[in-house]
């Protein structure tokens, strides 16, 4: 059931993240047609823009961990046997808790100072903006406590103890598979 709303918030970030992209190309080009053809703009698309940015930013961070899509090297834990994958991978996912943690206080306090304080053009809260990265740091807490719960109720793979997915290594026209999904689970078998 966790997994399925896992997978939920990841599908819907992404529309999102489509929507945010379209919206600012919408704008961006919106506004250099108006500025070049009609000596006008509109006043709102640049900082617009930006907030949409920082908040597909964010939202792509929680799409990419849940689809183990982060940057990671596996030079060392892949060469390690199985207990010492598993401790790396509870360590790893101890960190990130802790860094998720720390990006939580610190988006809470930018958030609570920036109550008050508006955006210079739209005149919206600037808690709006810092929103954002406490939005990220929960999701992303619950995707990784999701994780290391699976990992301590043995329902995790040891072919997902090395939780990125890398090309590096992969013959050109191979395209890298995902740990957990069907392609992933597929590939296991053979």
């Amino acid at each position: 059931m966790i997994q399925t709303f896992i997978n939920l918030i990841g599908r819907a970030f992404g529309l999102l993240m489509v929507v945010c992209l379209g919206l600012m190309v919408l704008m961006v080009f919106g506004n250099v047609v108006l500025r070049y053809g009609f000596n006008s703009s509109i006043t709102m698309s640049e900082e617009l823009s930006r907030w949409l940015f920082v908040w597909m930013t964010f939202l792509g961070a929680v799409v990419g961990l849940i689809q183990h899509a982060h940057l990671g090297t596996d030079a060392l834990v892949s060469r390690l046997p199985a207990v010492g994958r598993k401790v790396c991978f509870v360590l790893a996912h101890g960190l990130m808790l802790a860094m998720c943690w720390f990006m939580f206080d610190g988006a809470r306090q930018q958030t609570i100072i920036n109550l008050q304080s508006t955006s210079a053009v739209m005149e919206v809260s600037m808690a709006w903006l810092y929103g954002s990265g406490l939005l990220f740091s929960v999701l992303a807490a619950l995707v990784i406590v999701h994780e290391l719960w699976k990992f301590f109720t043995g329902q995790l793979p040891d072919a997902e103890l090395i939780g990125i997915v890398g090309s590096d290594d992969m013959p050109h026209g191979l395209s890298p598979v995902a740990p957990g999904t069907d392609a992933a689970q597929a590939k296991e078998r053979t």
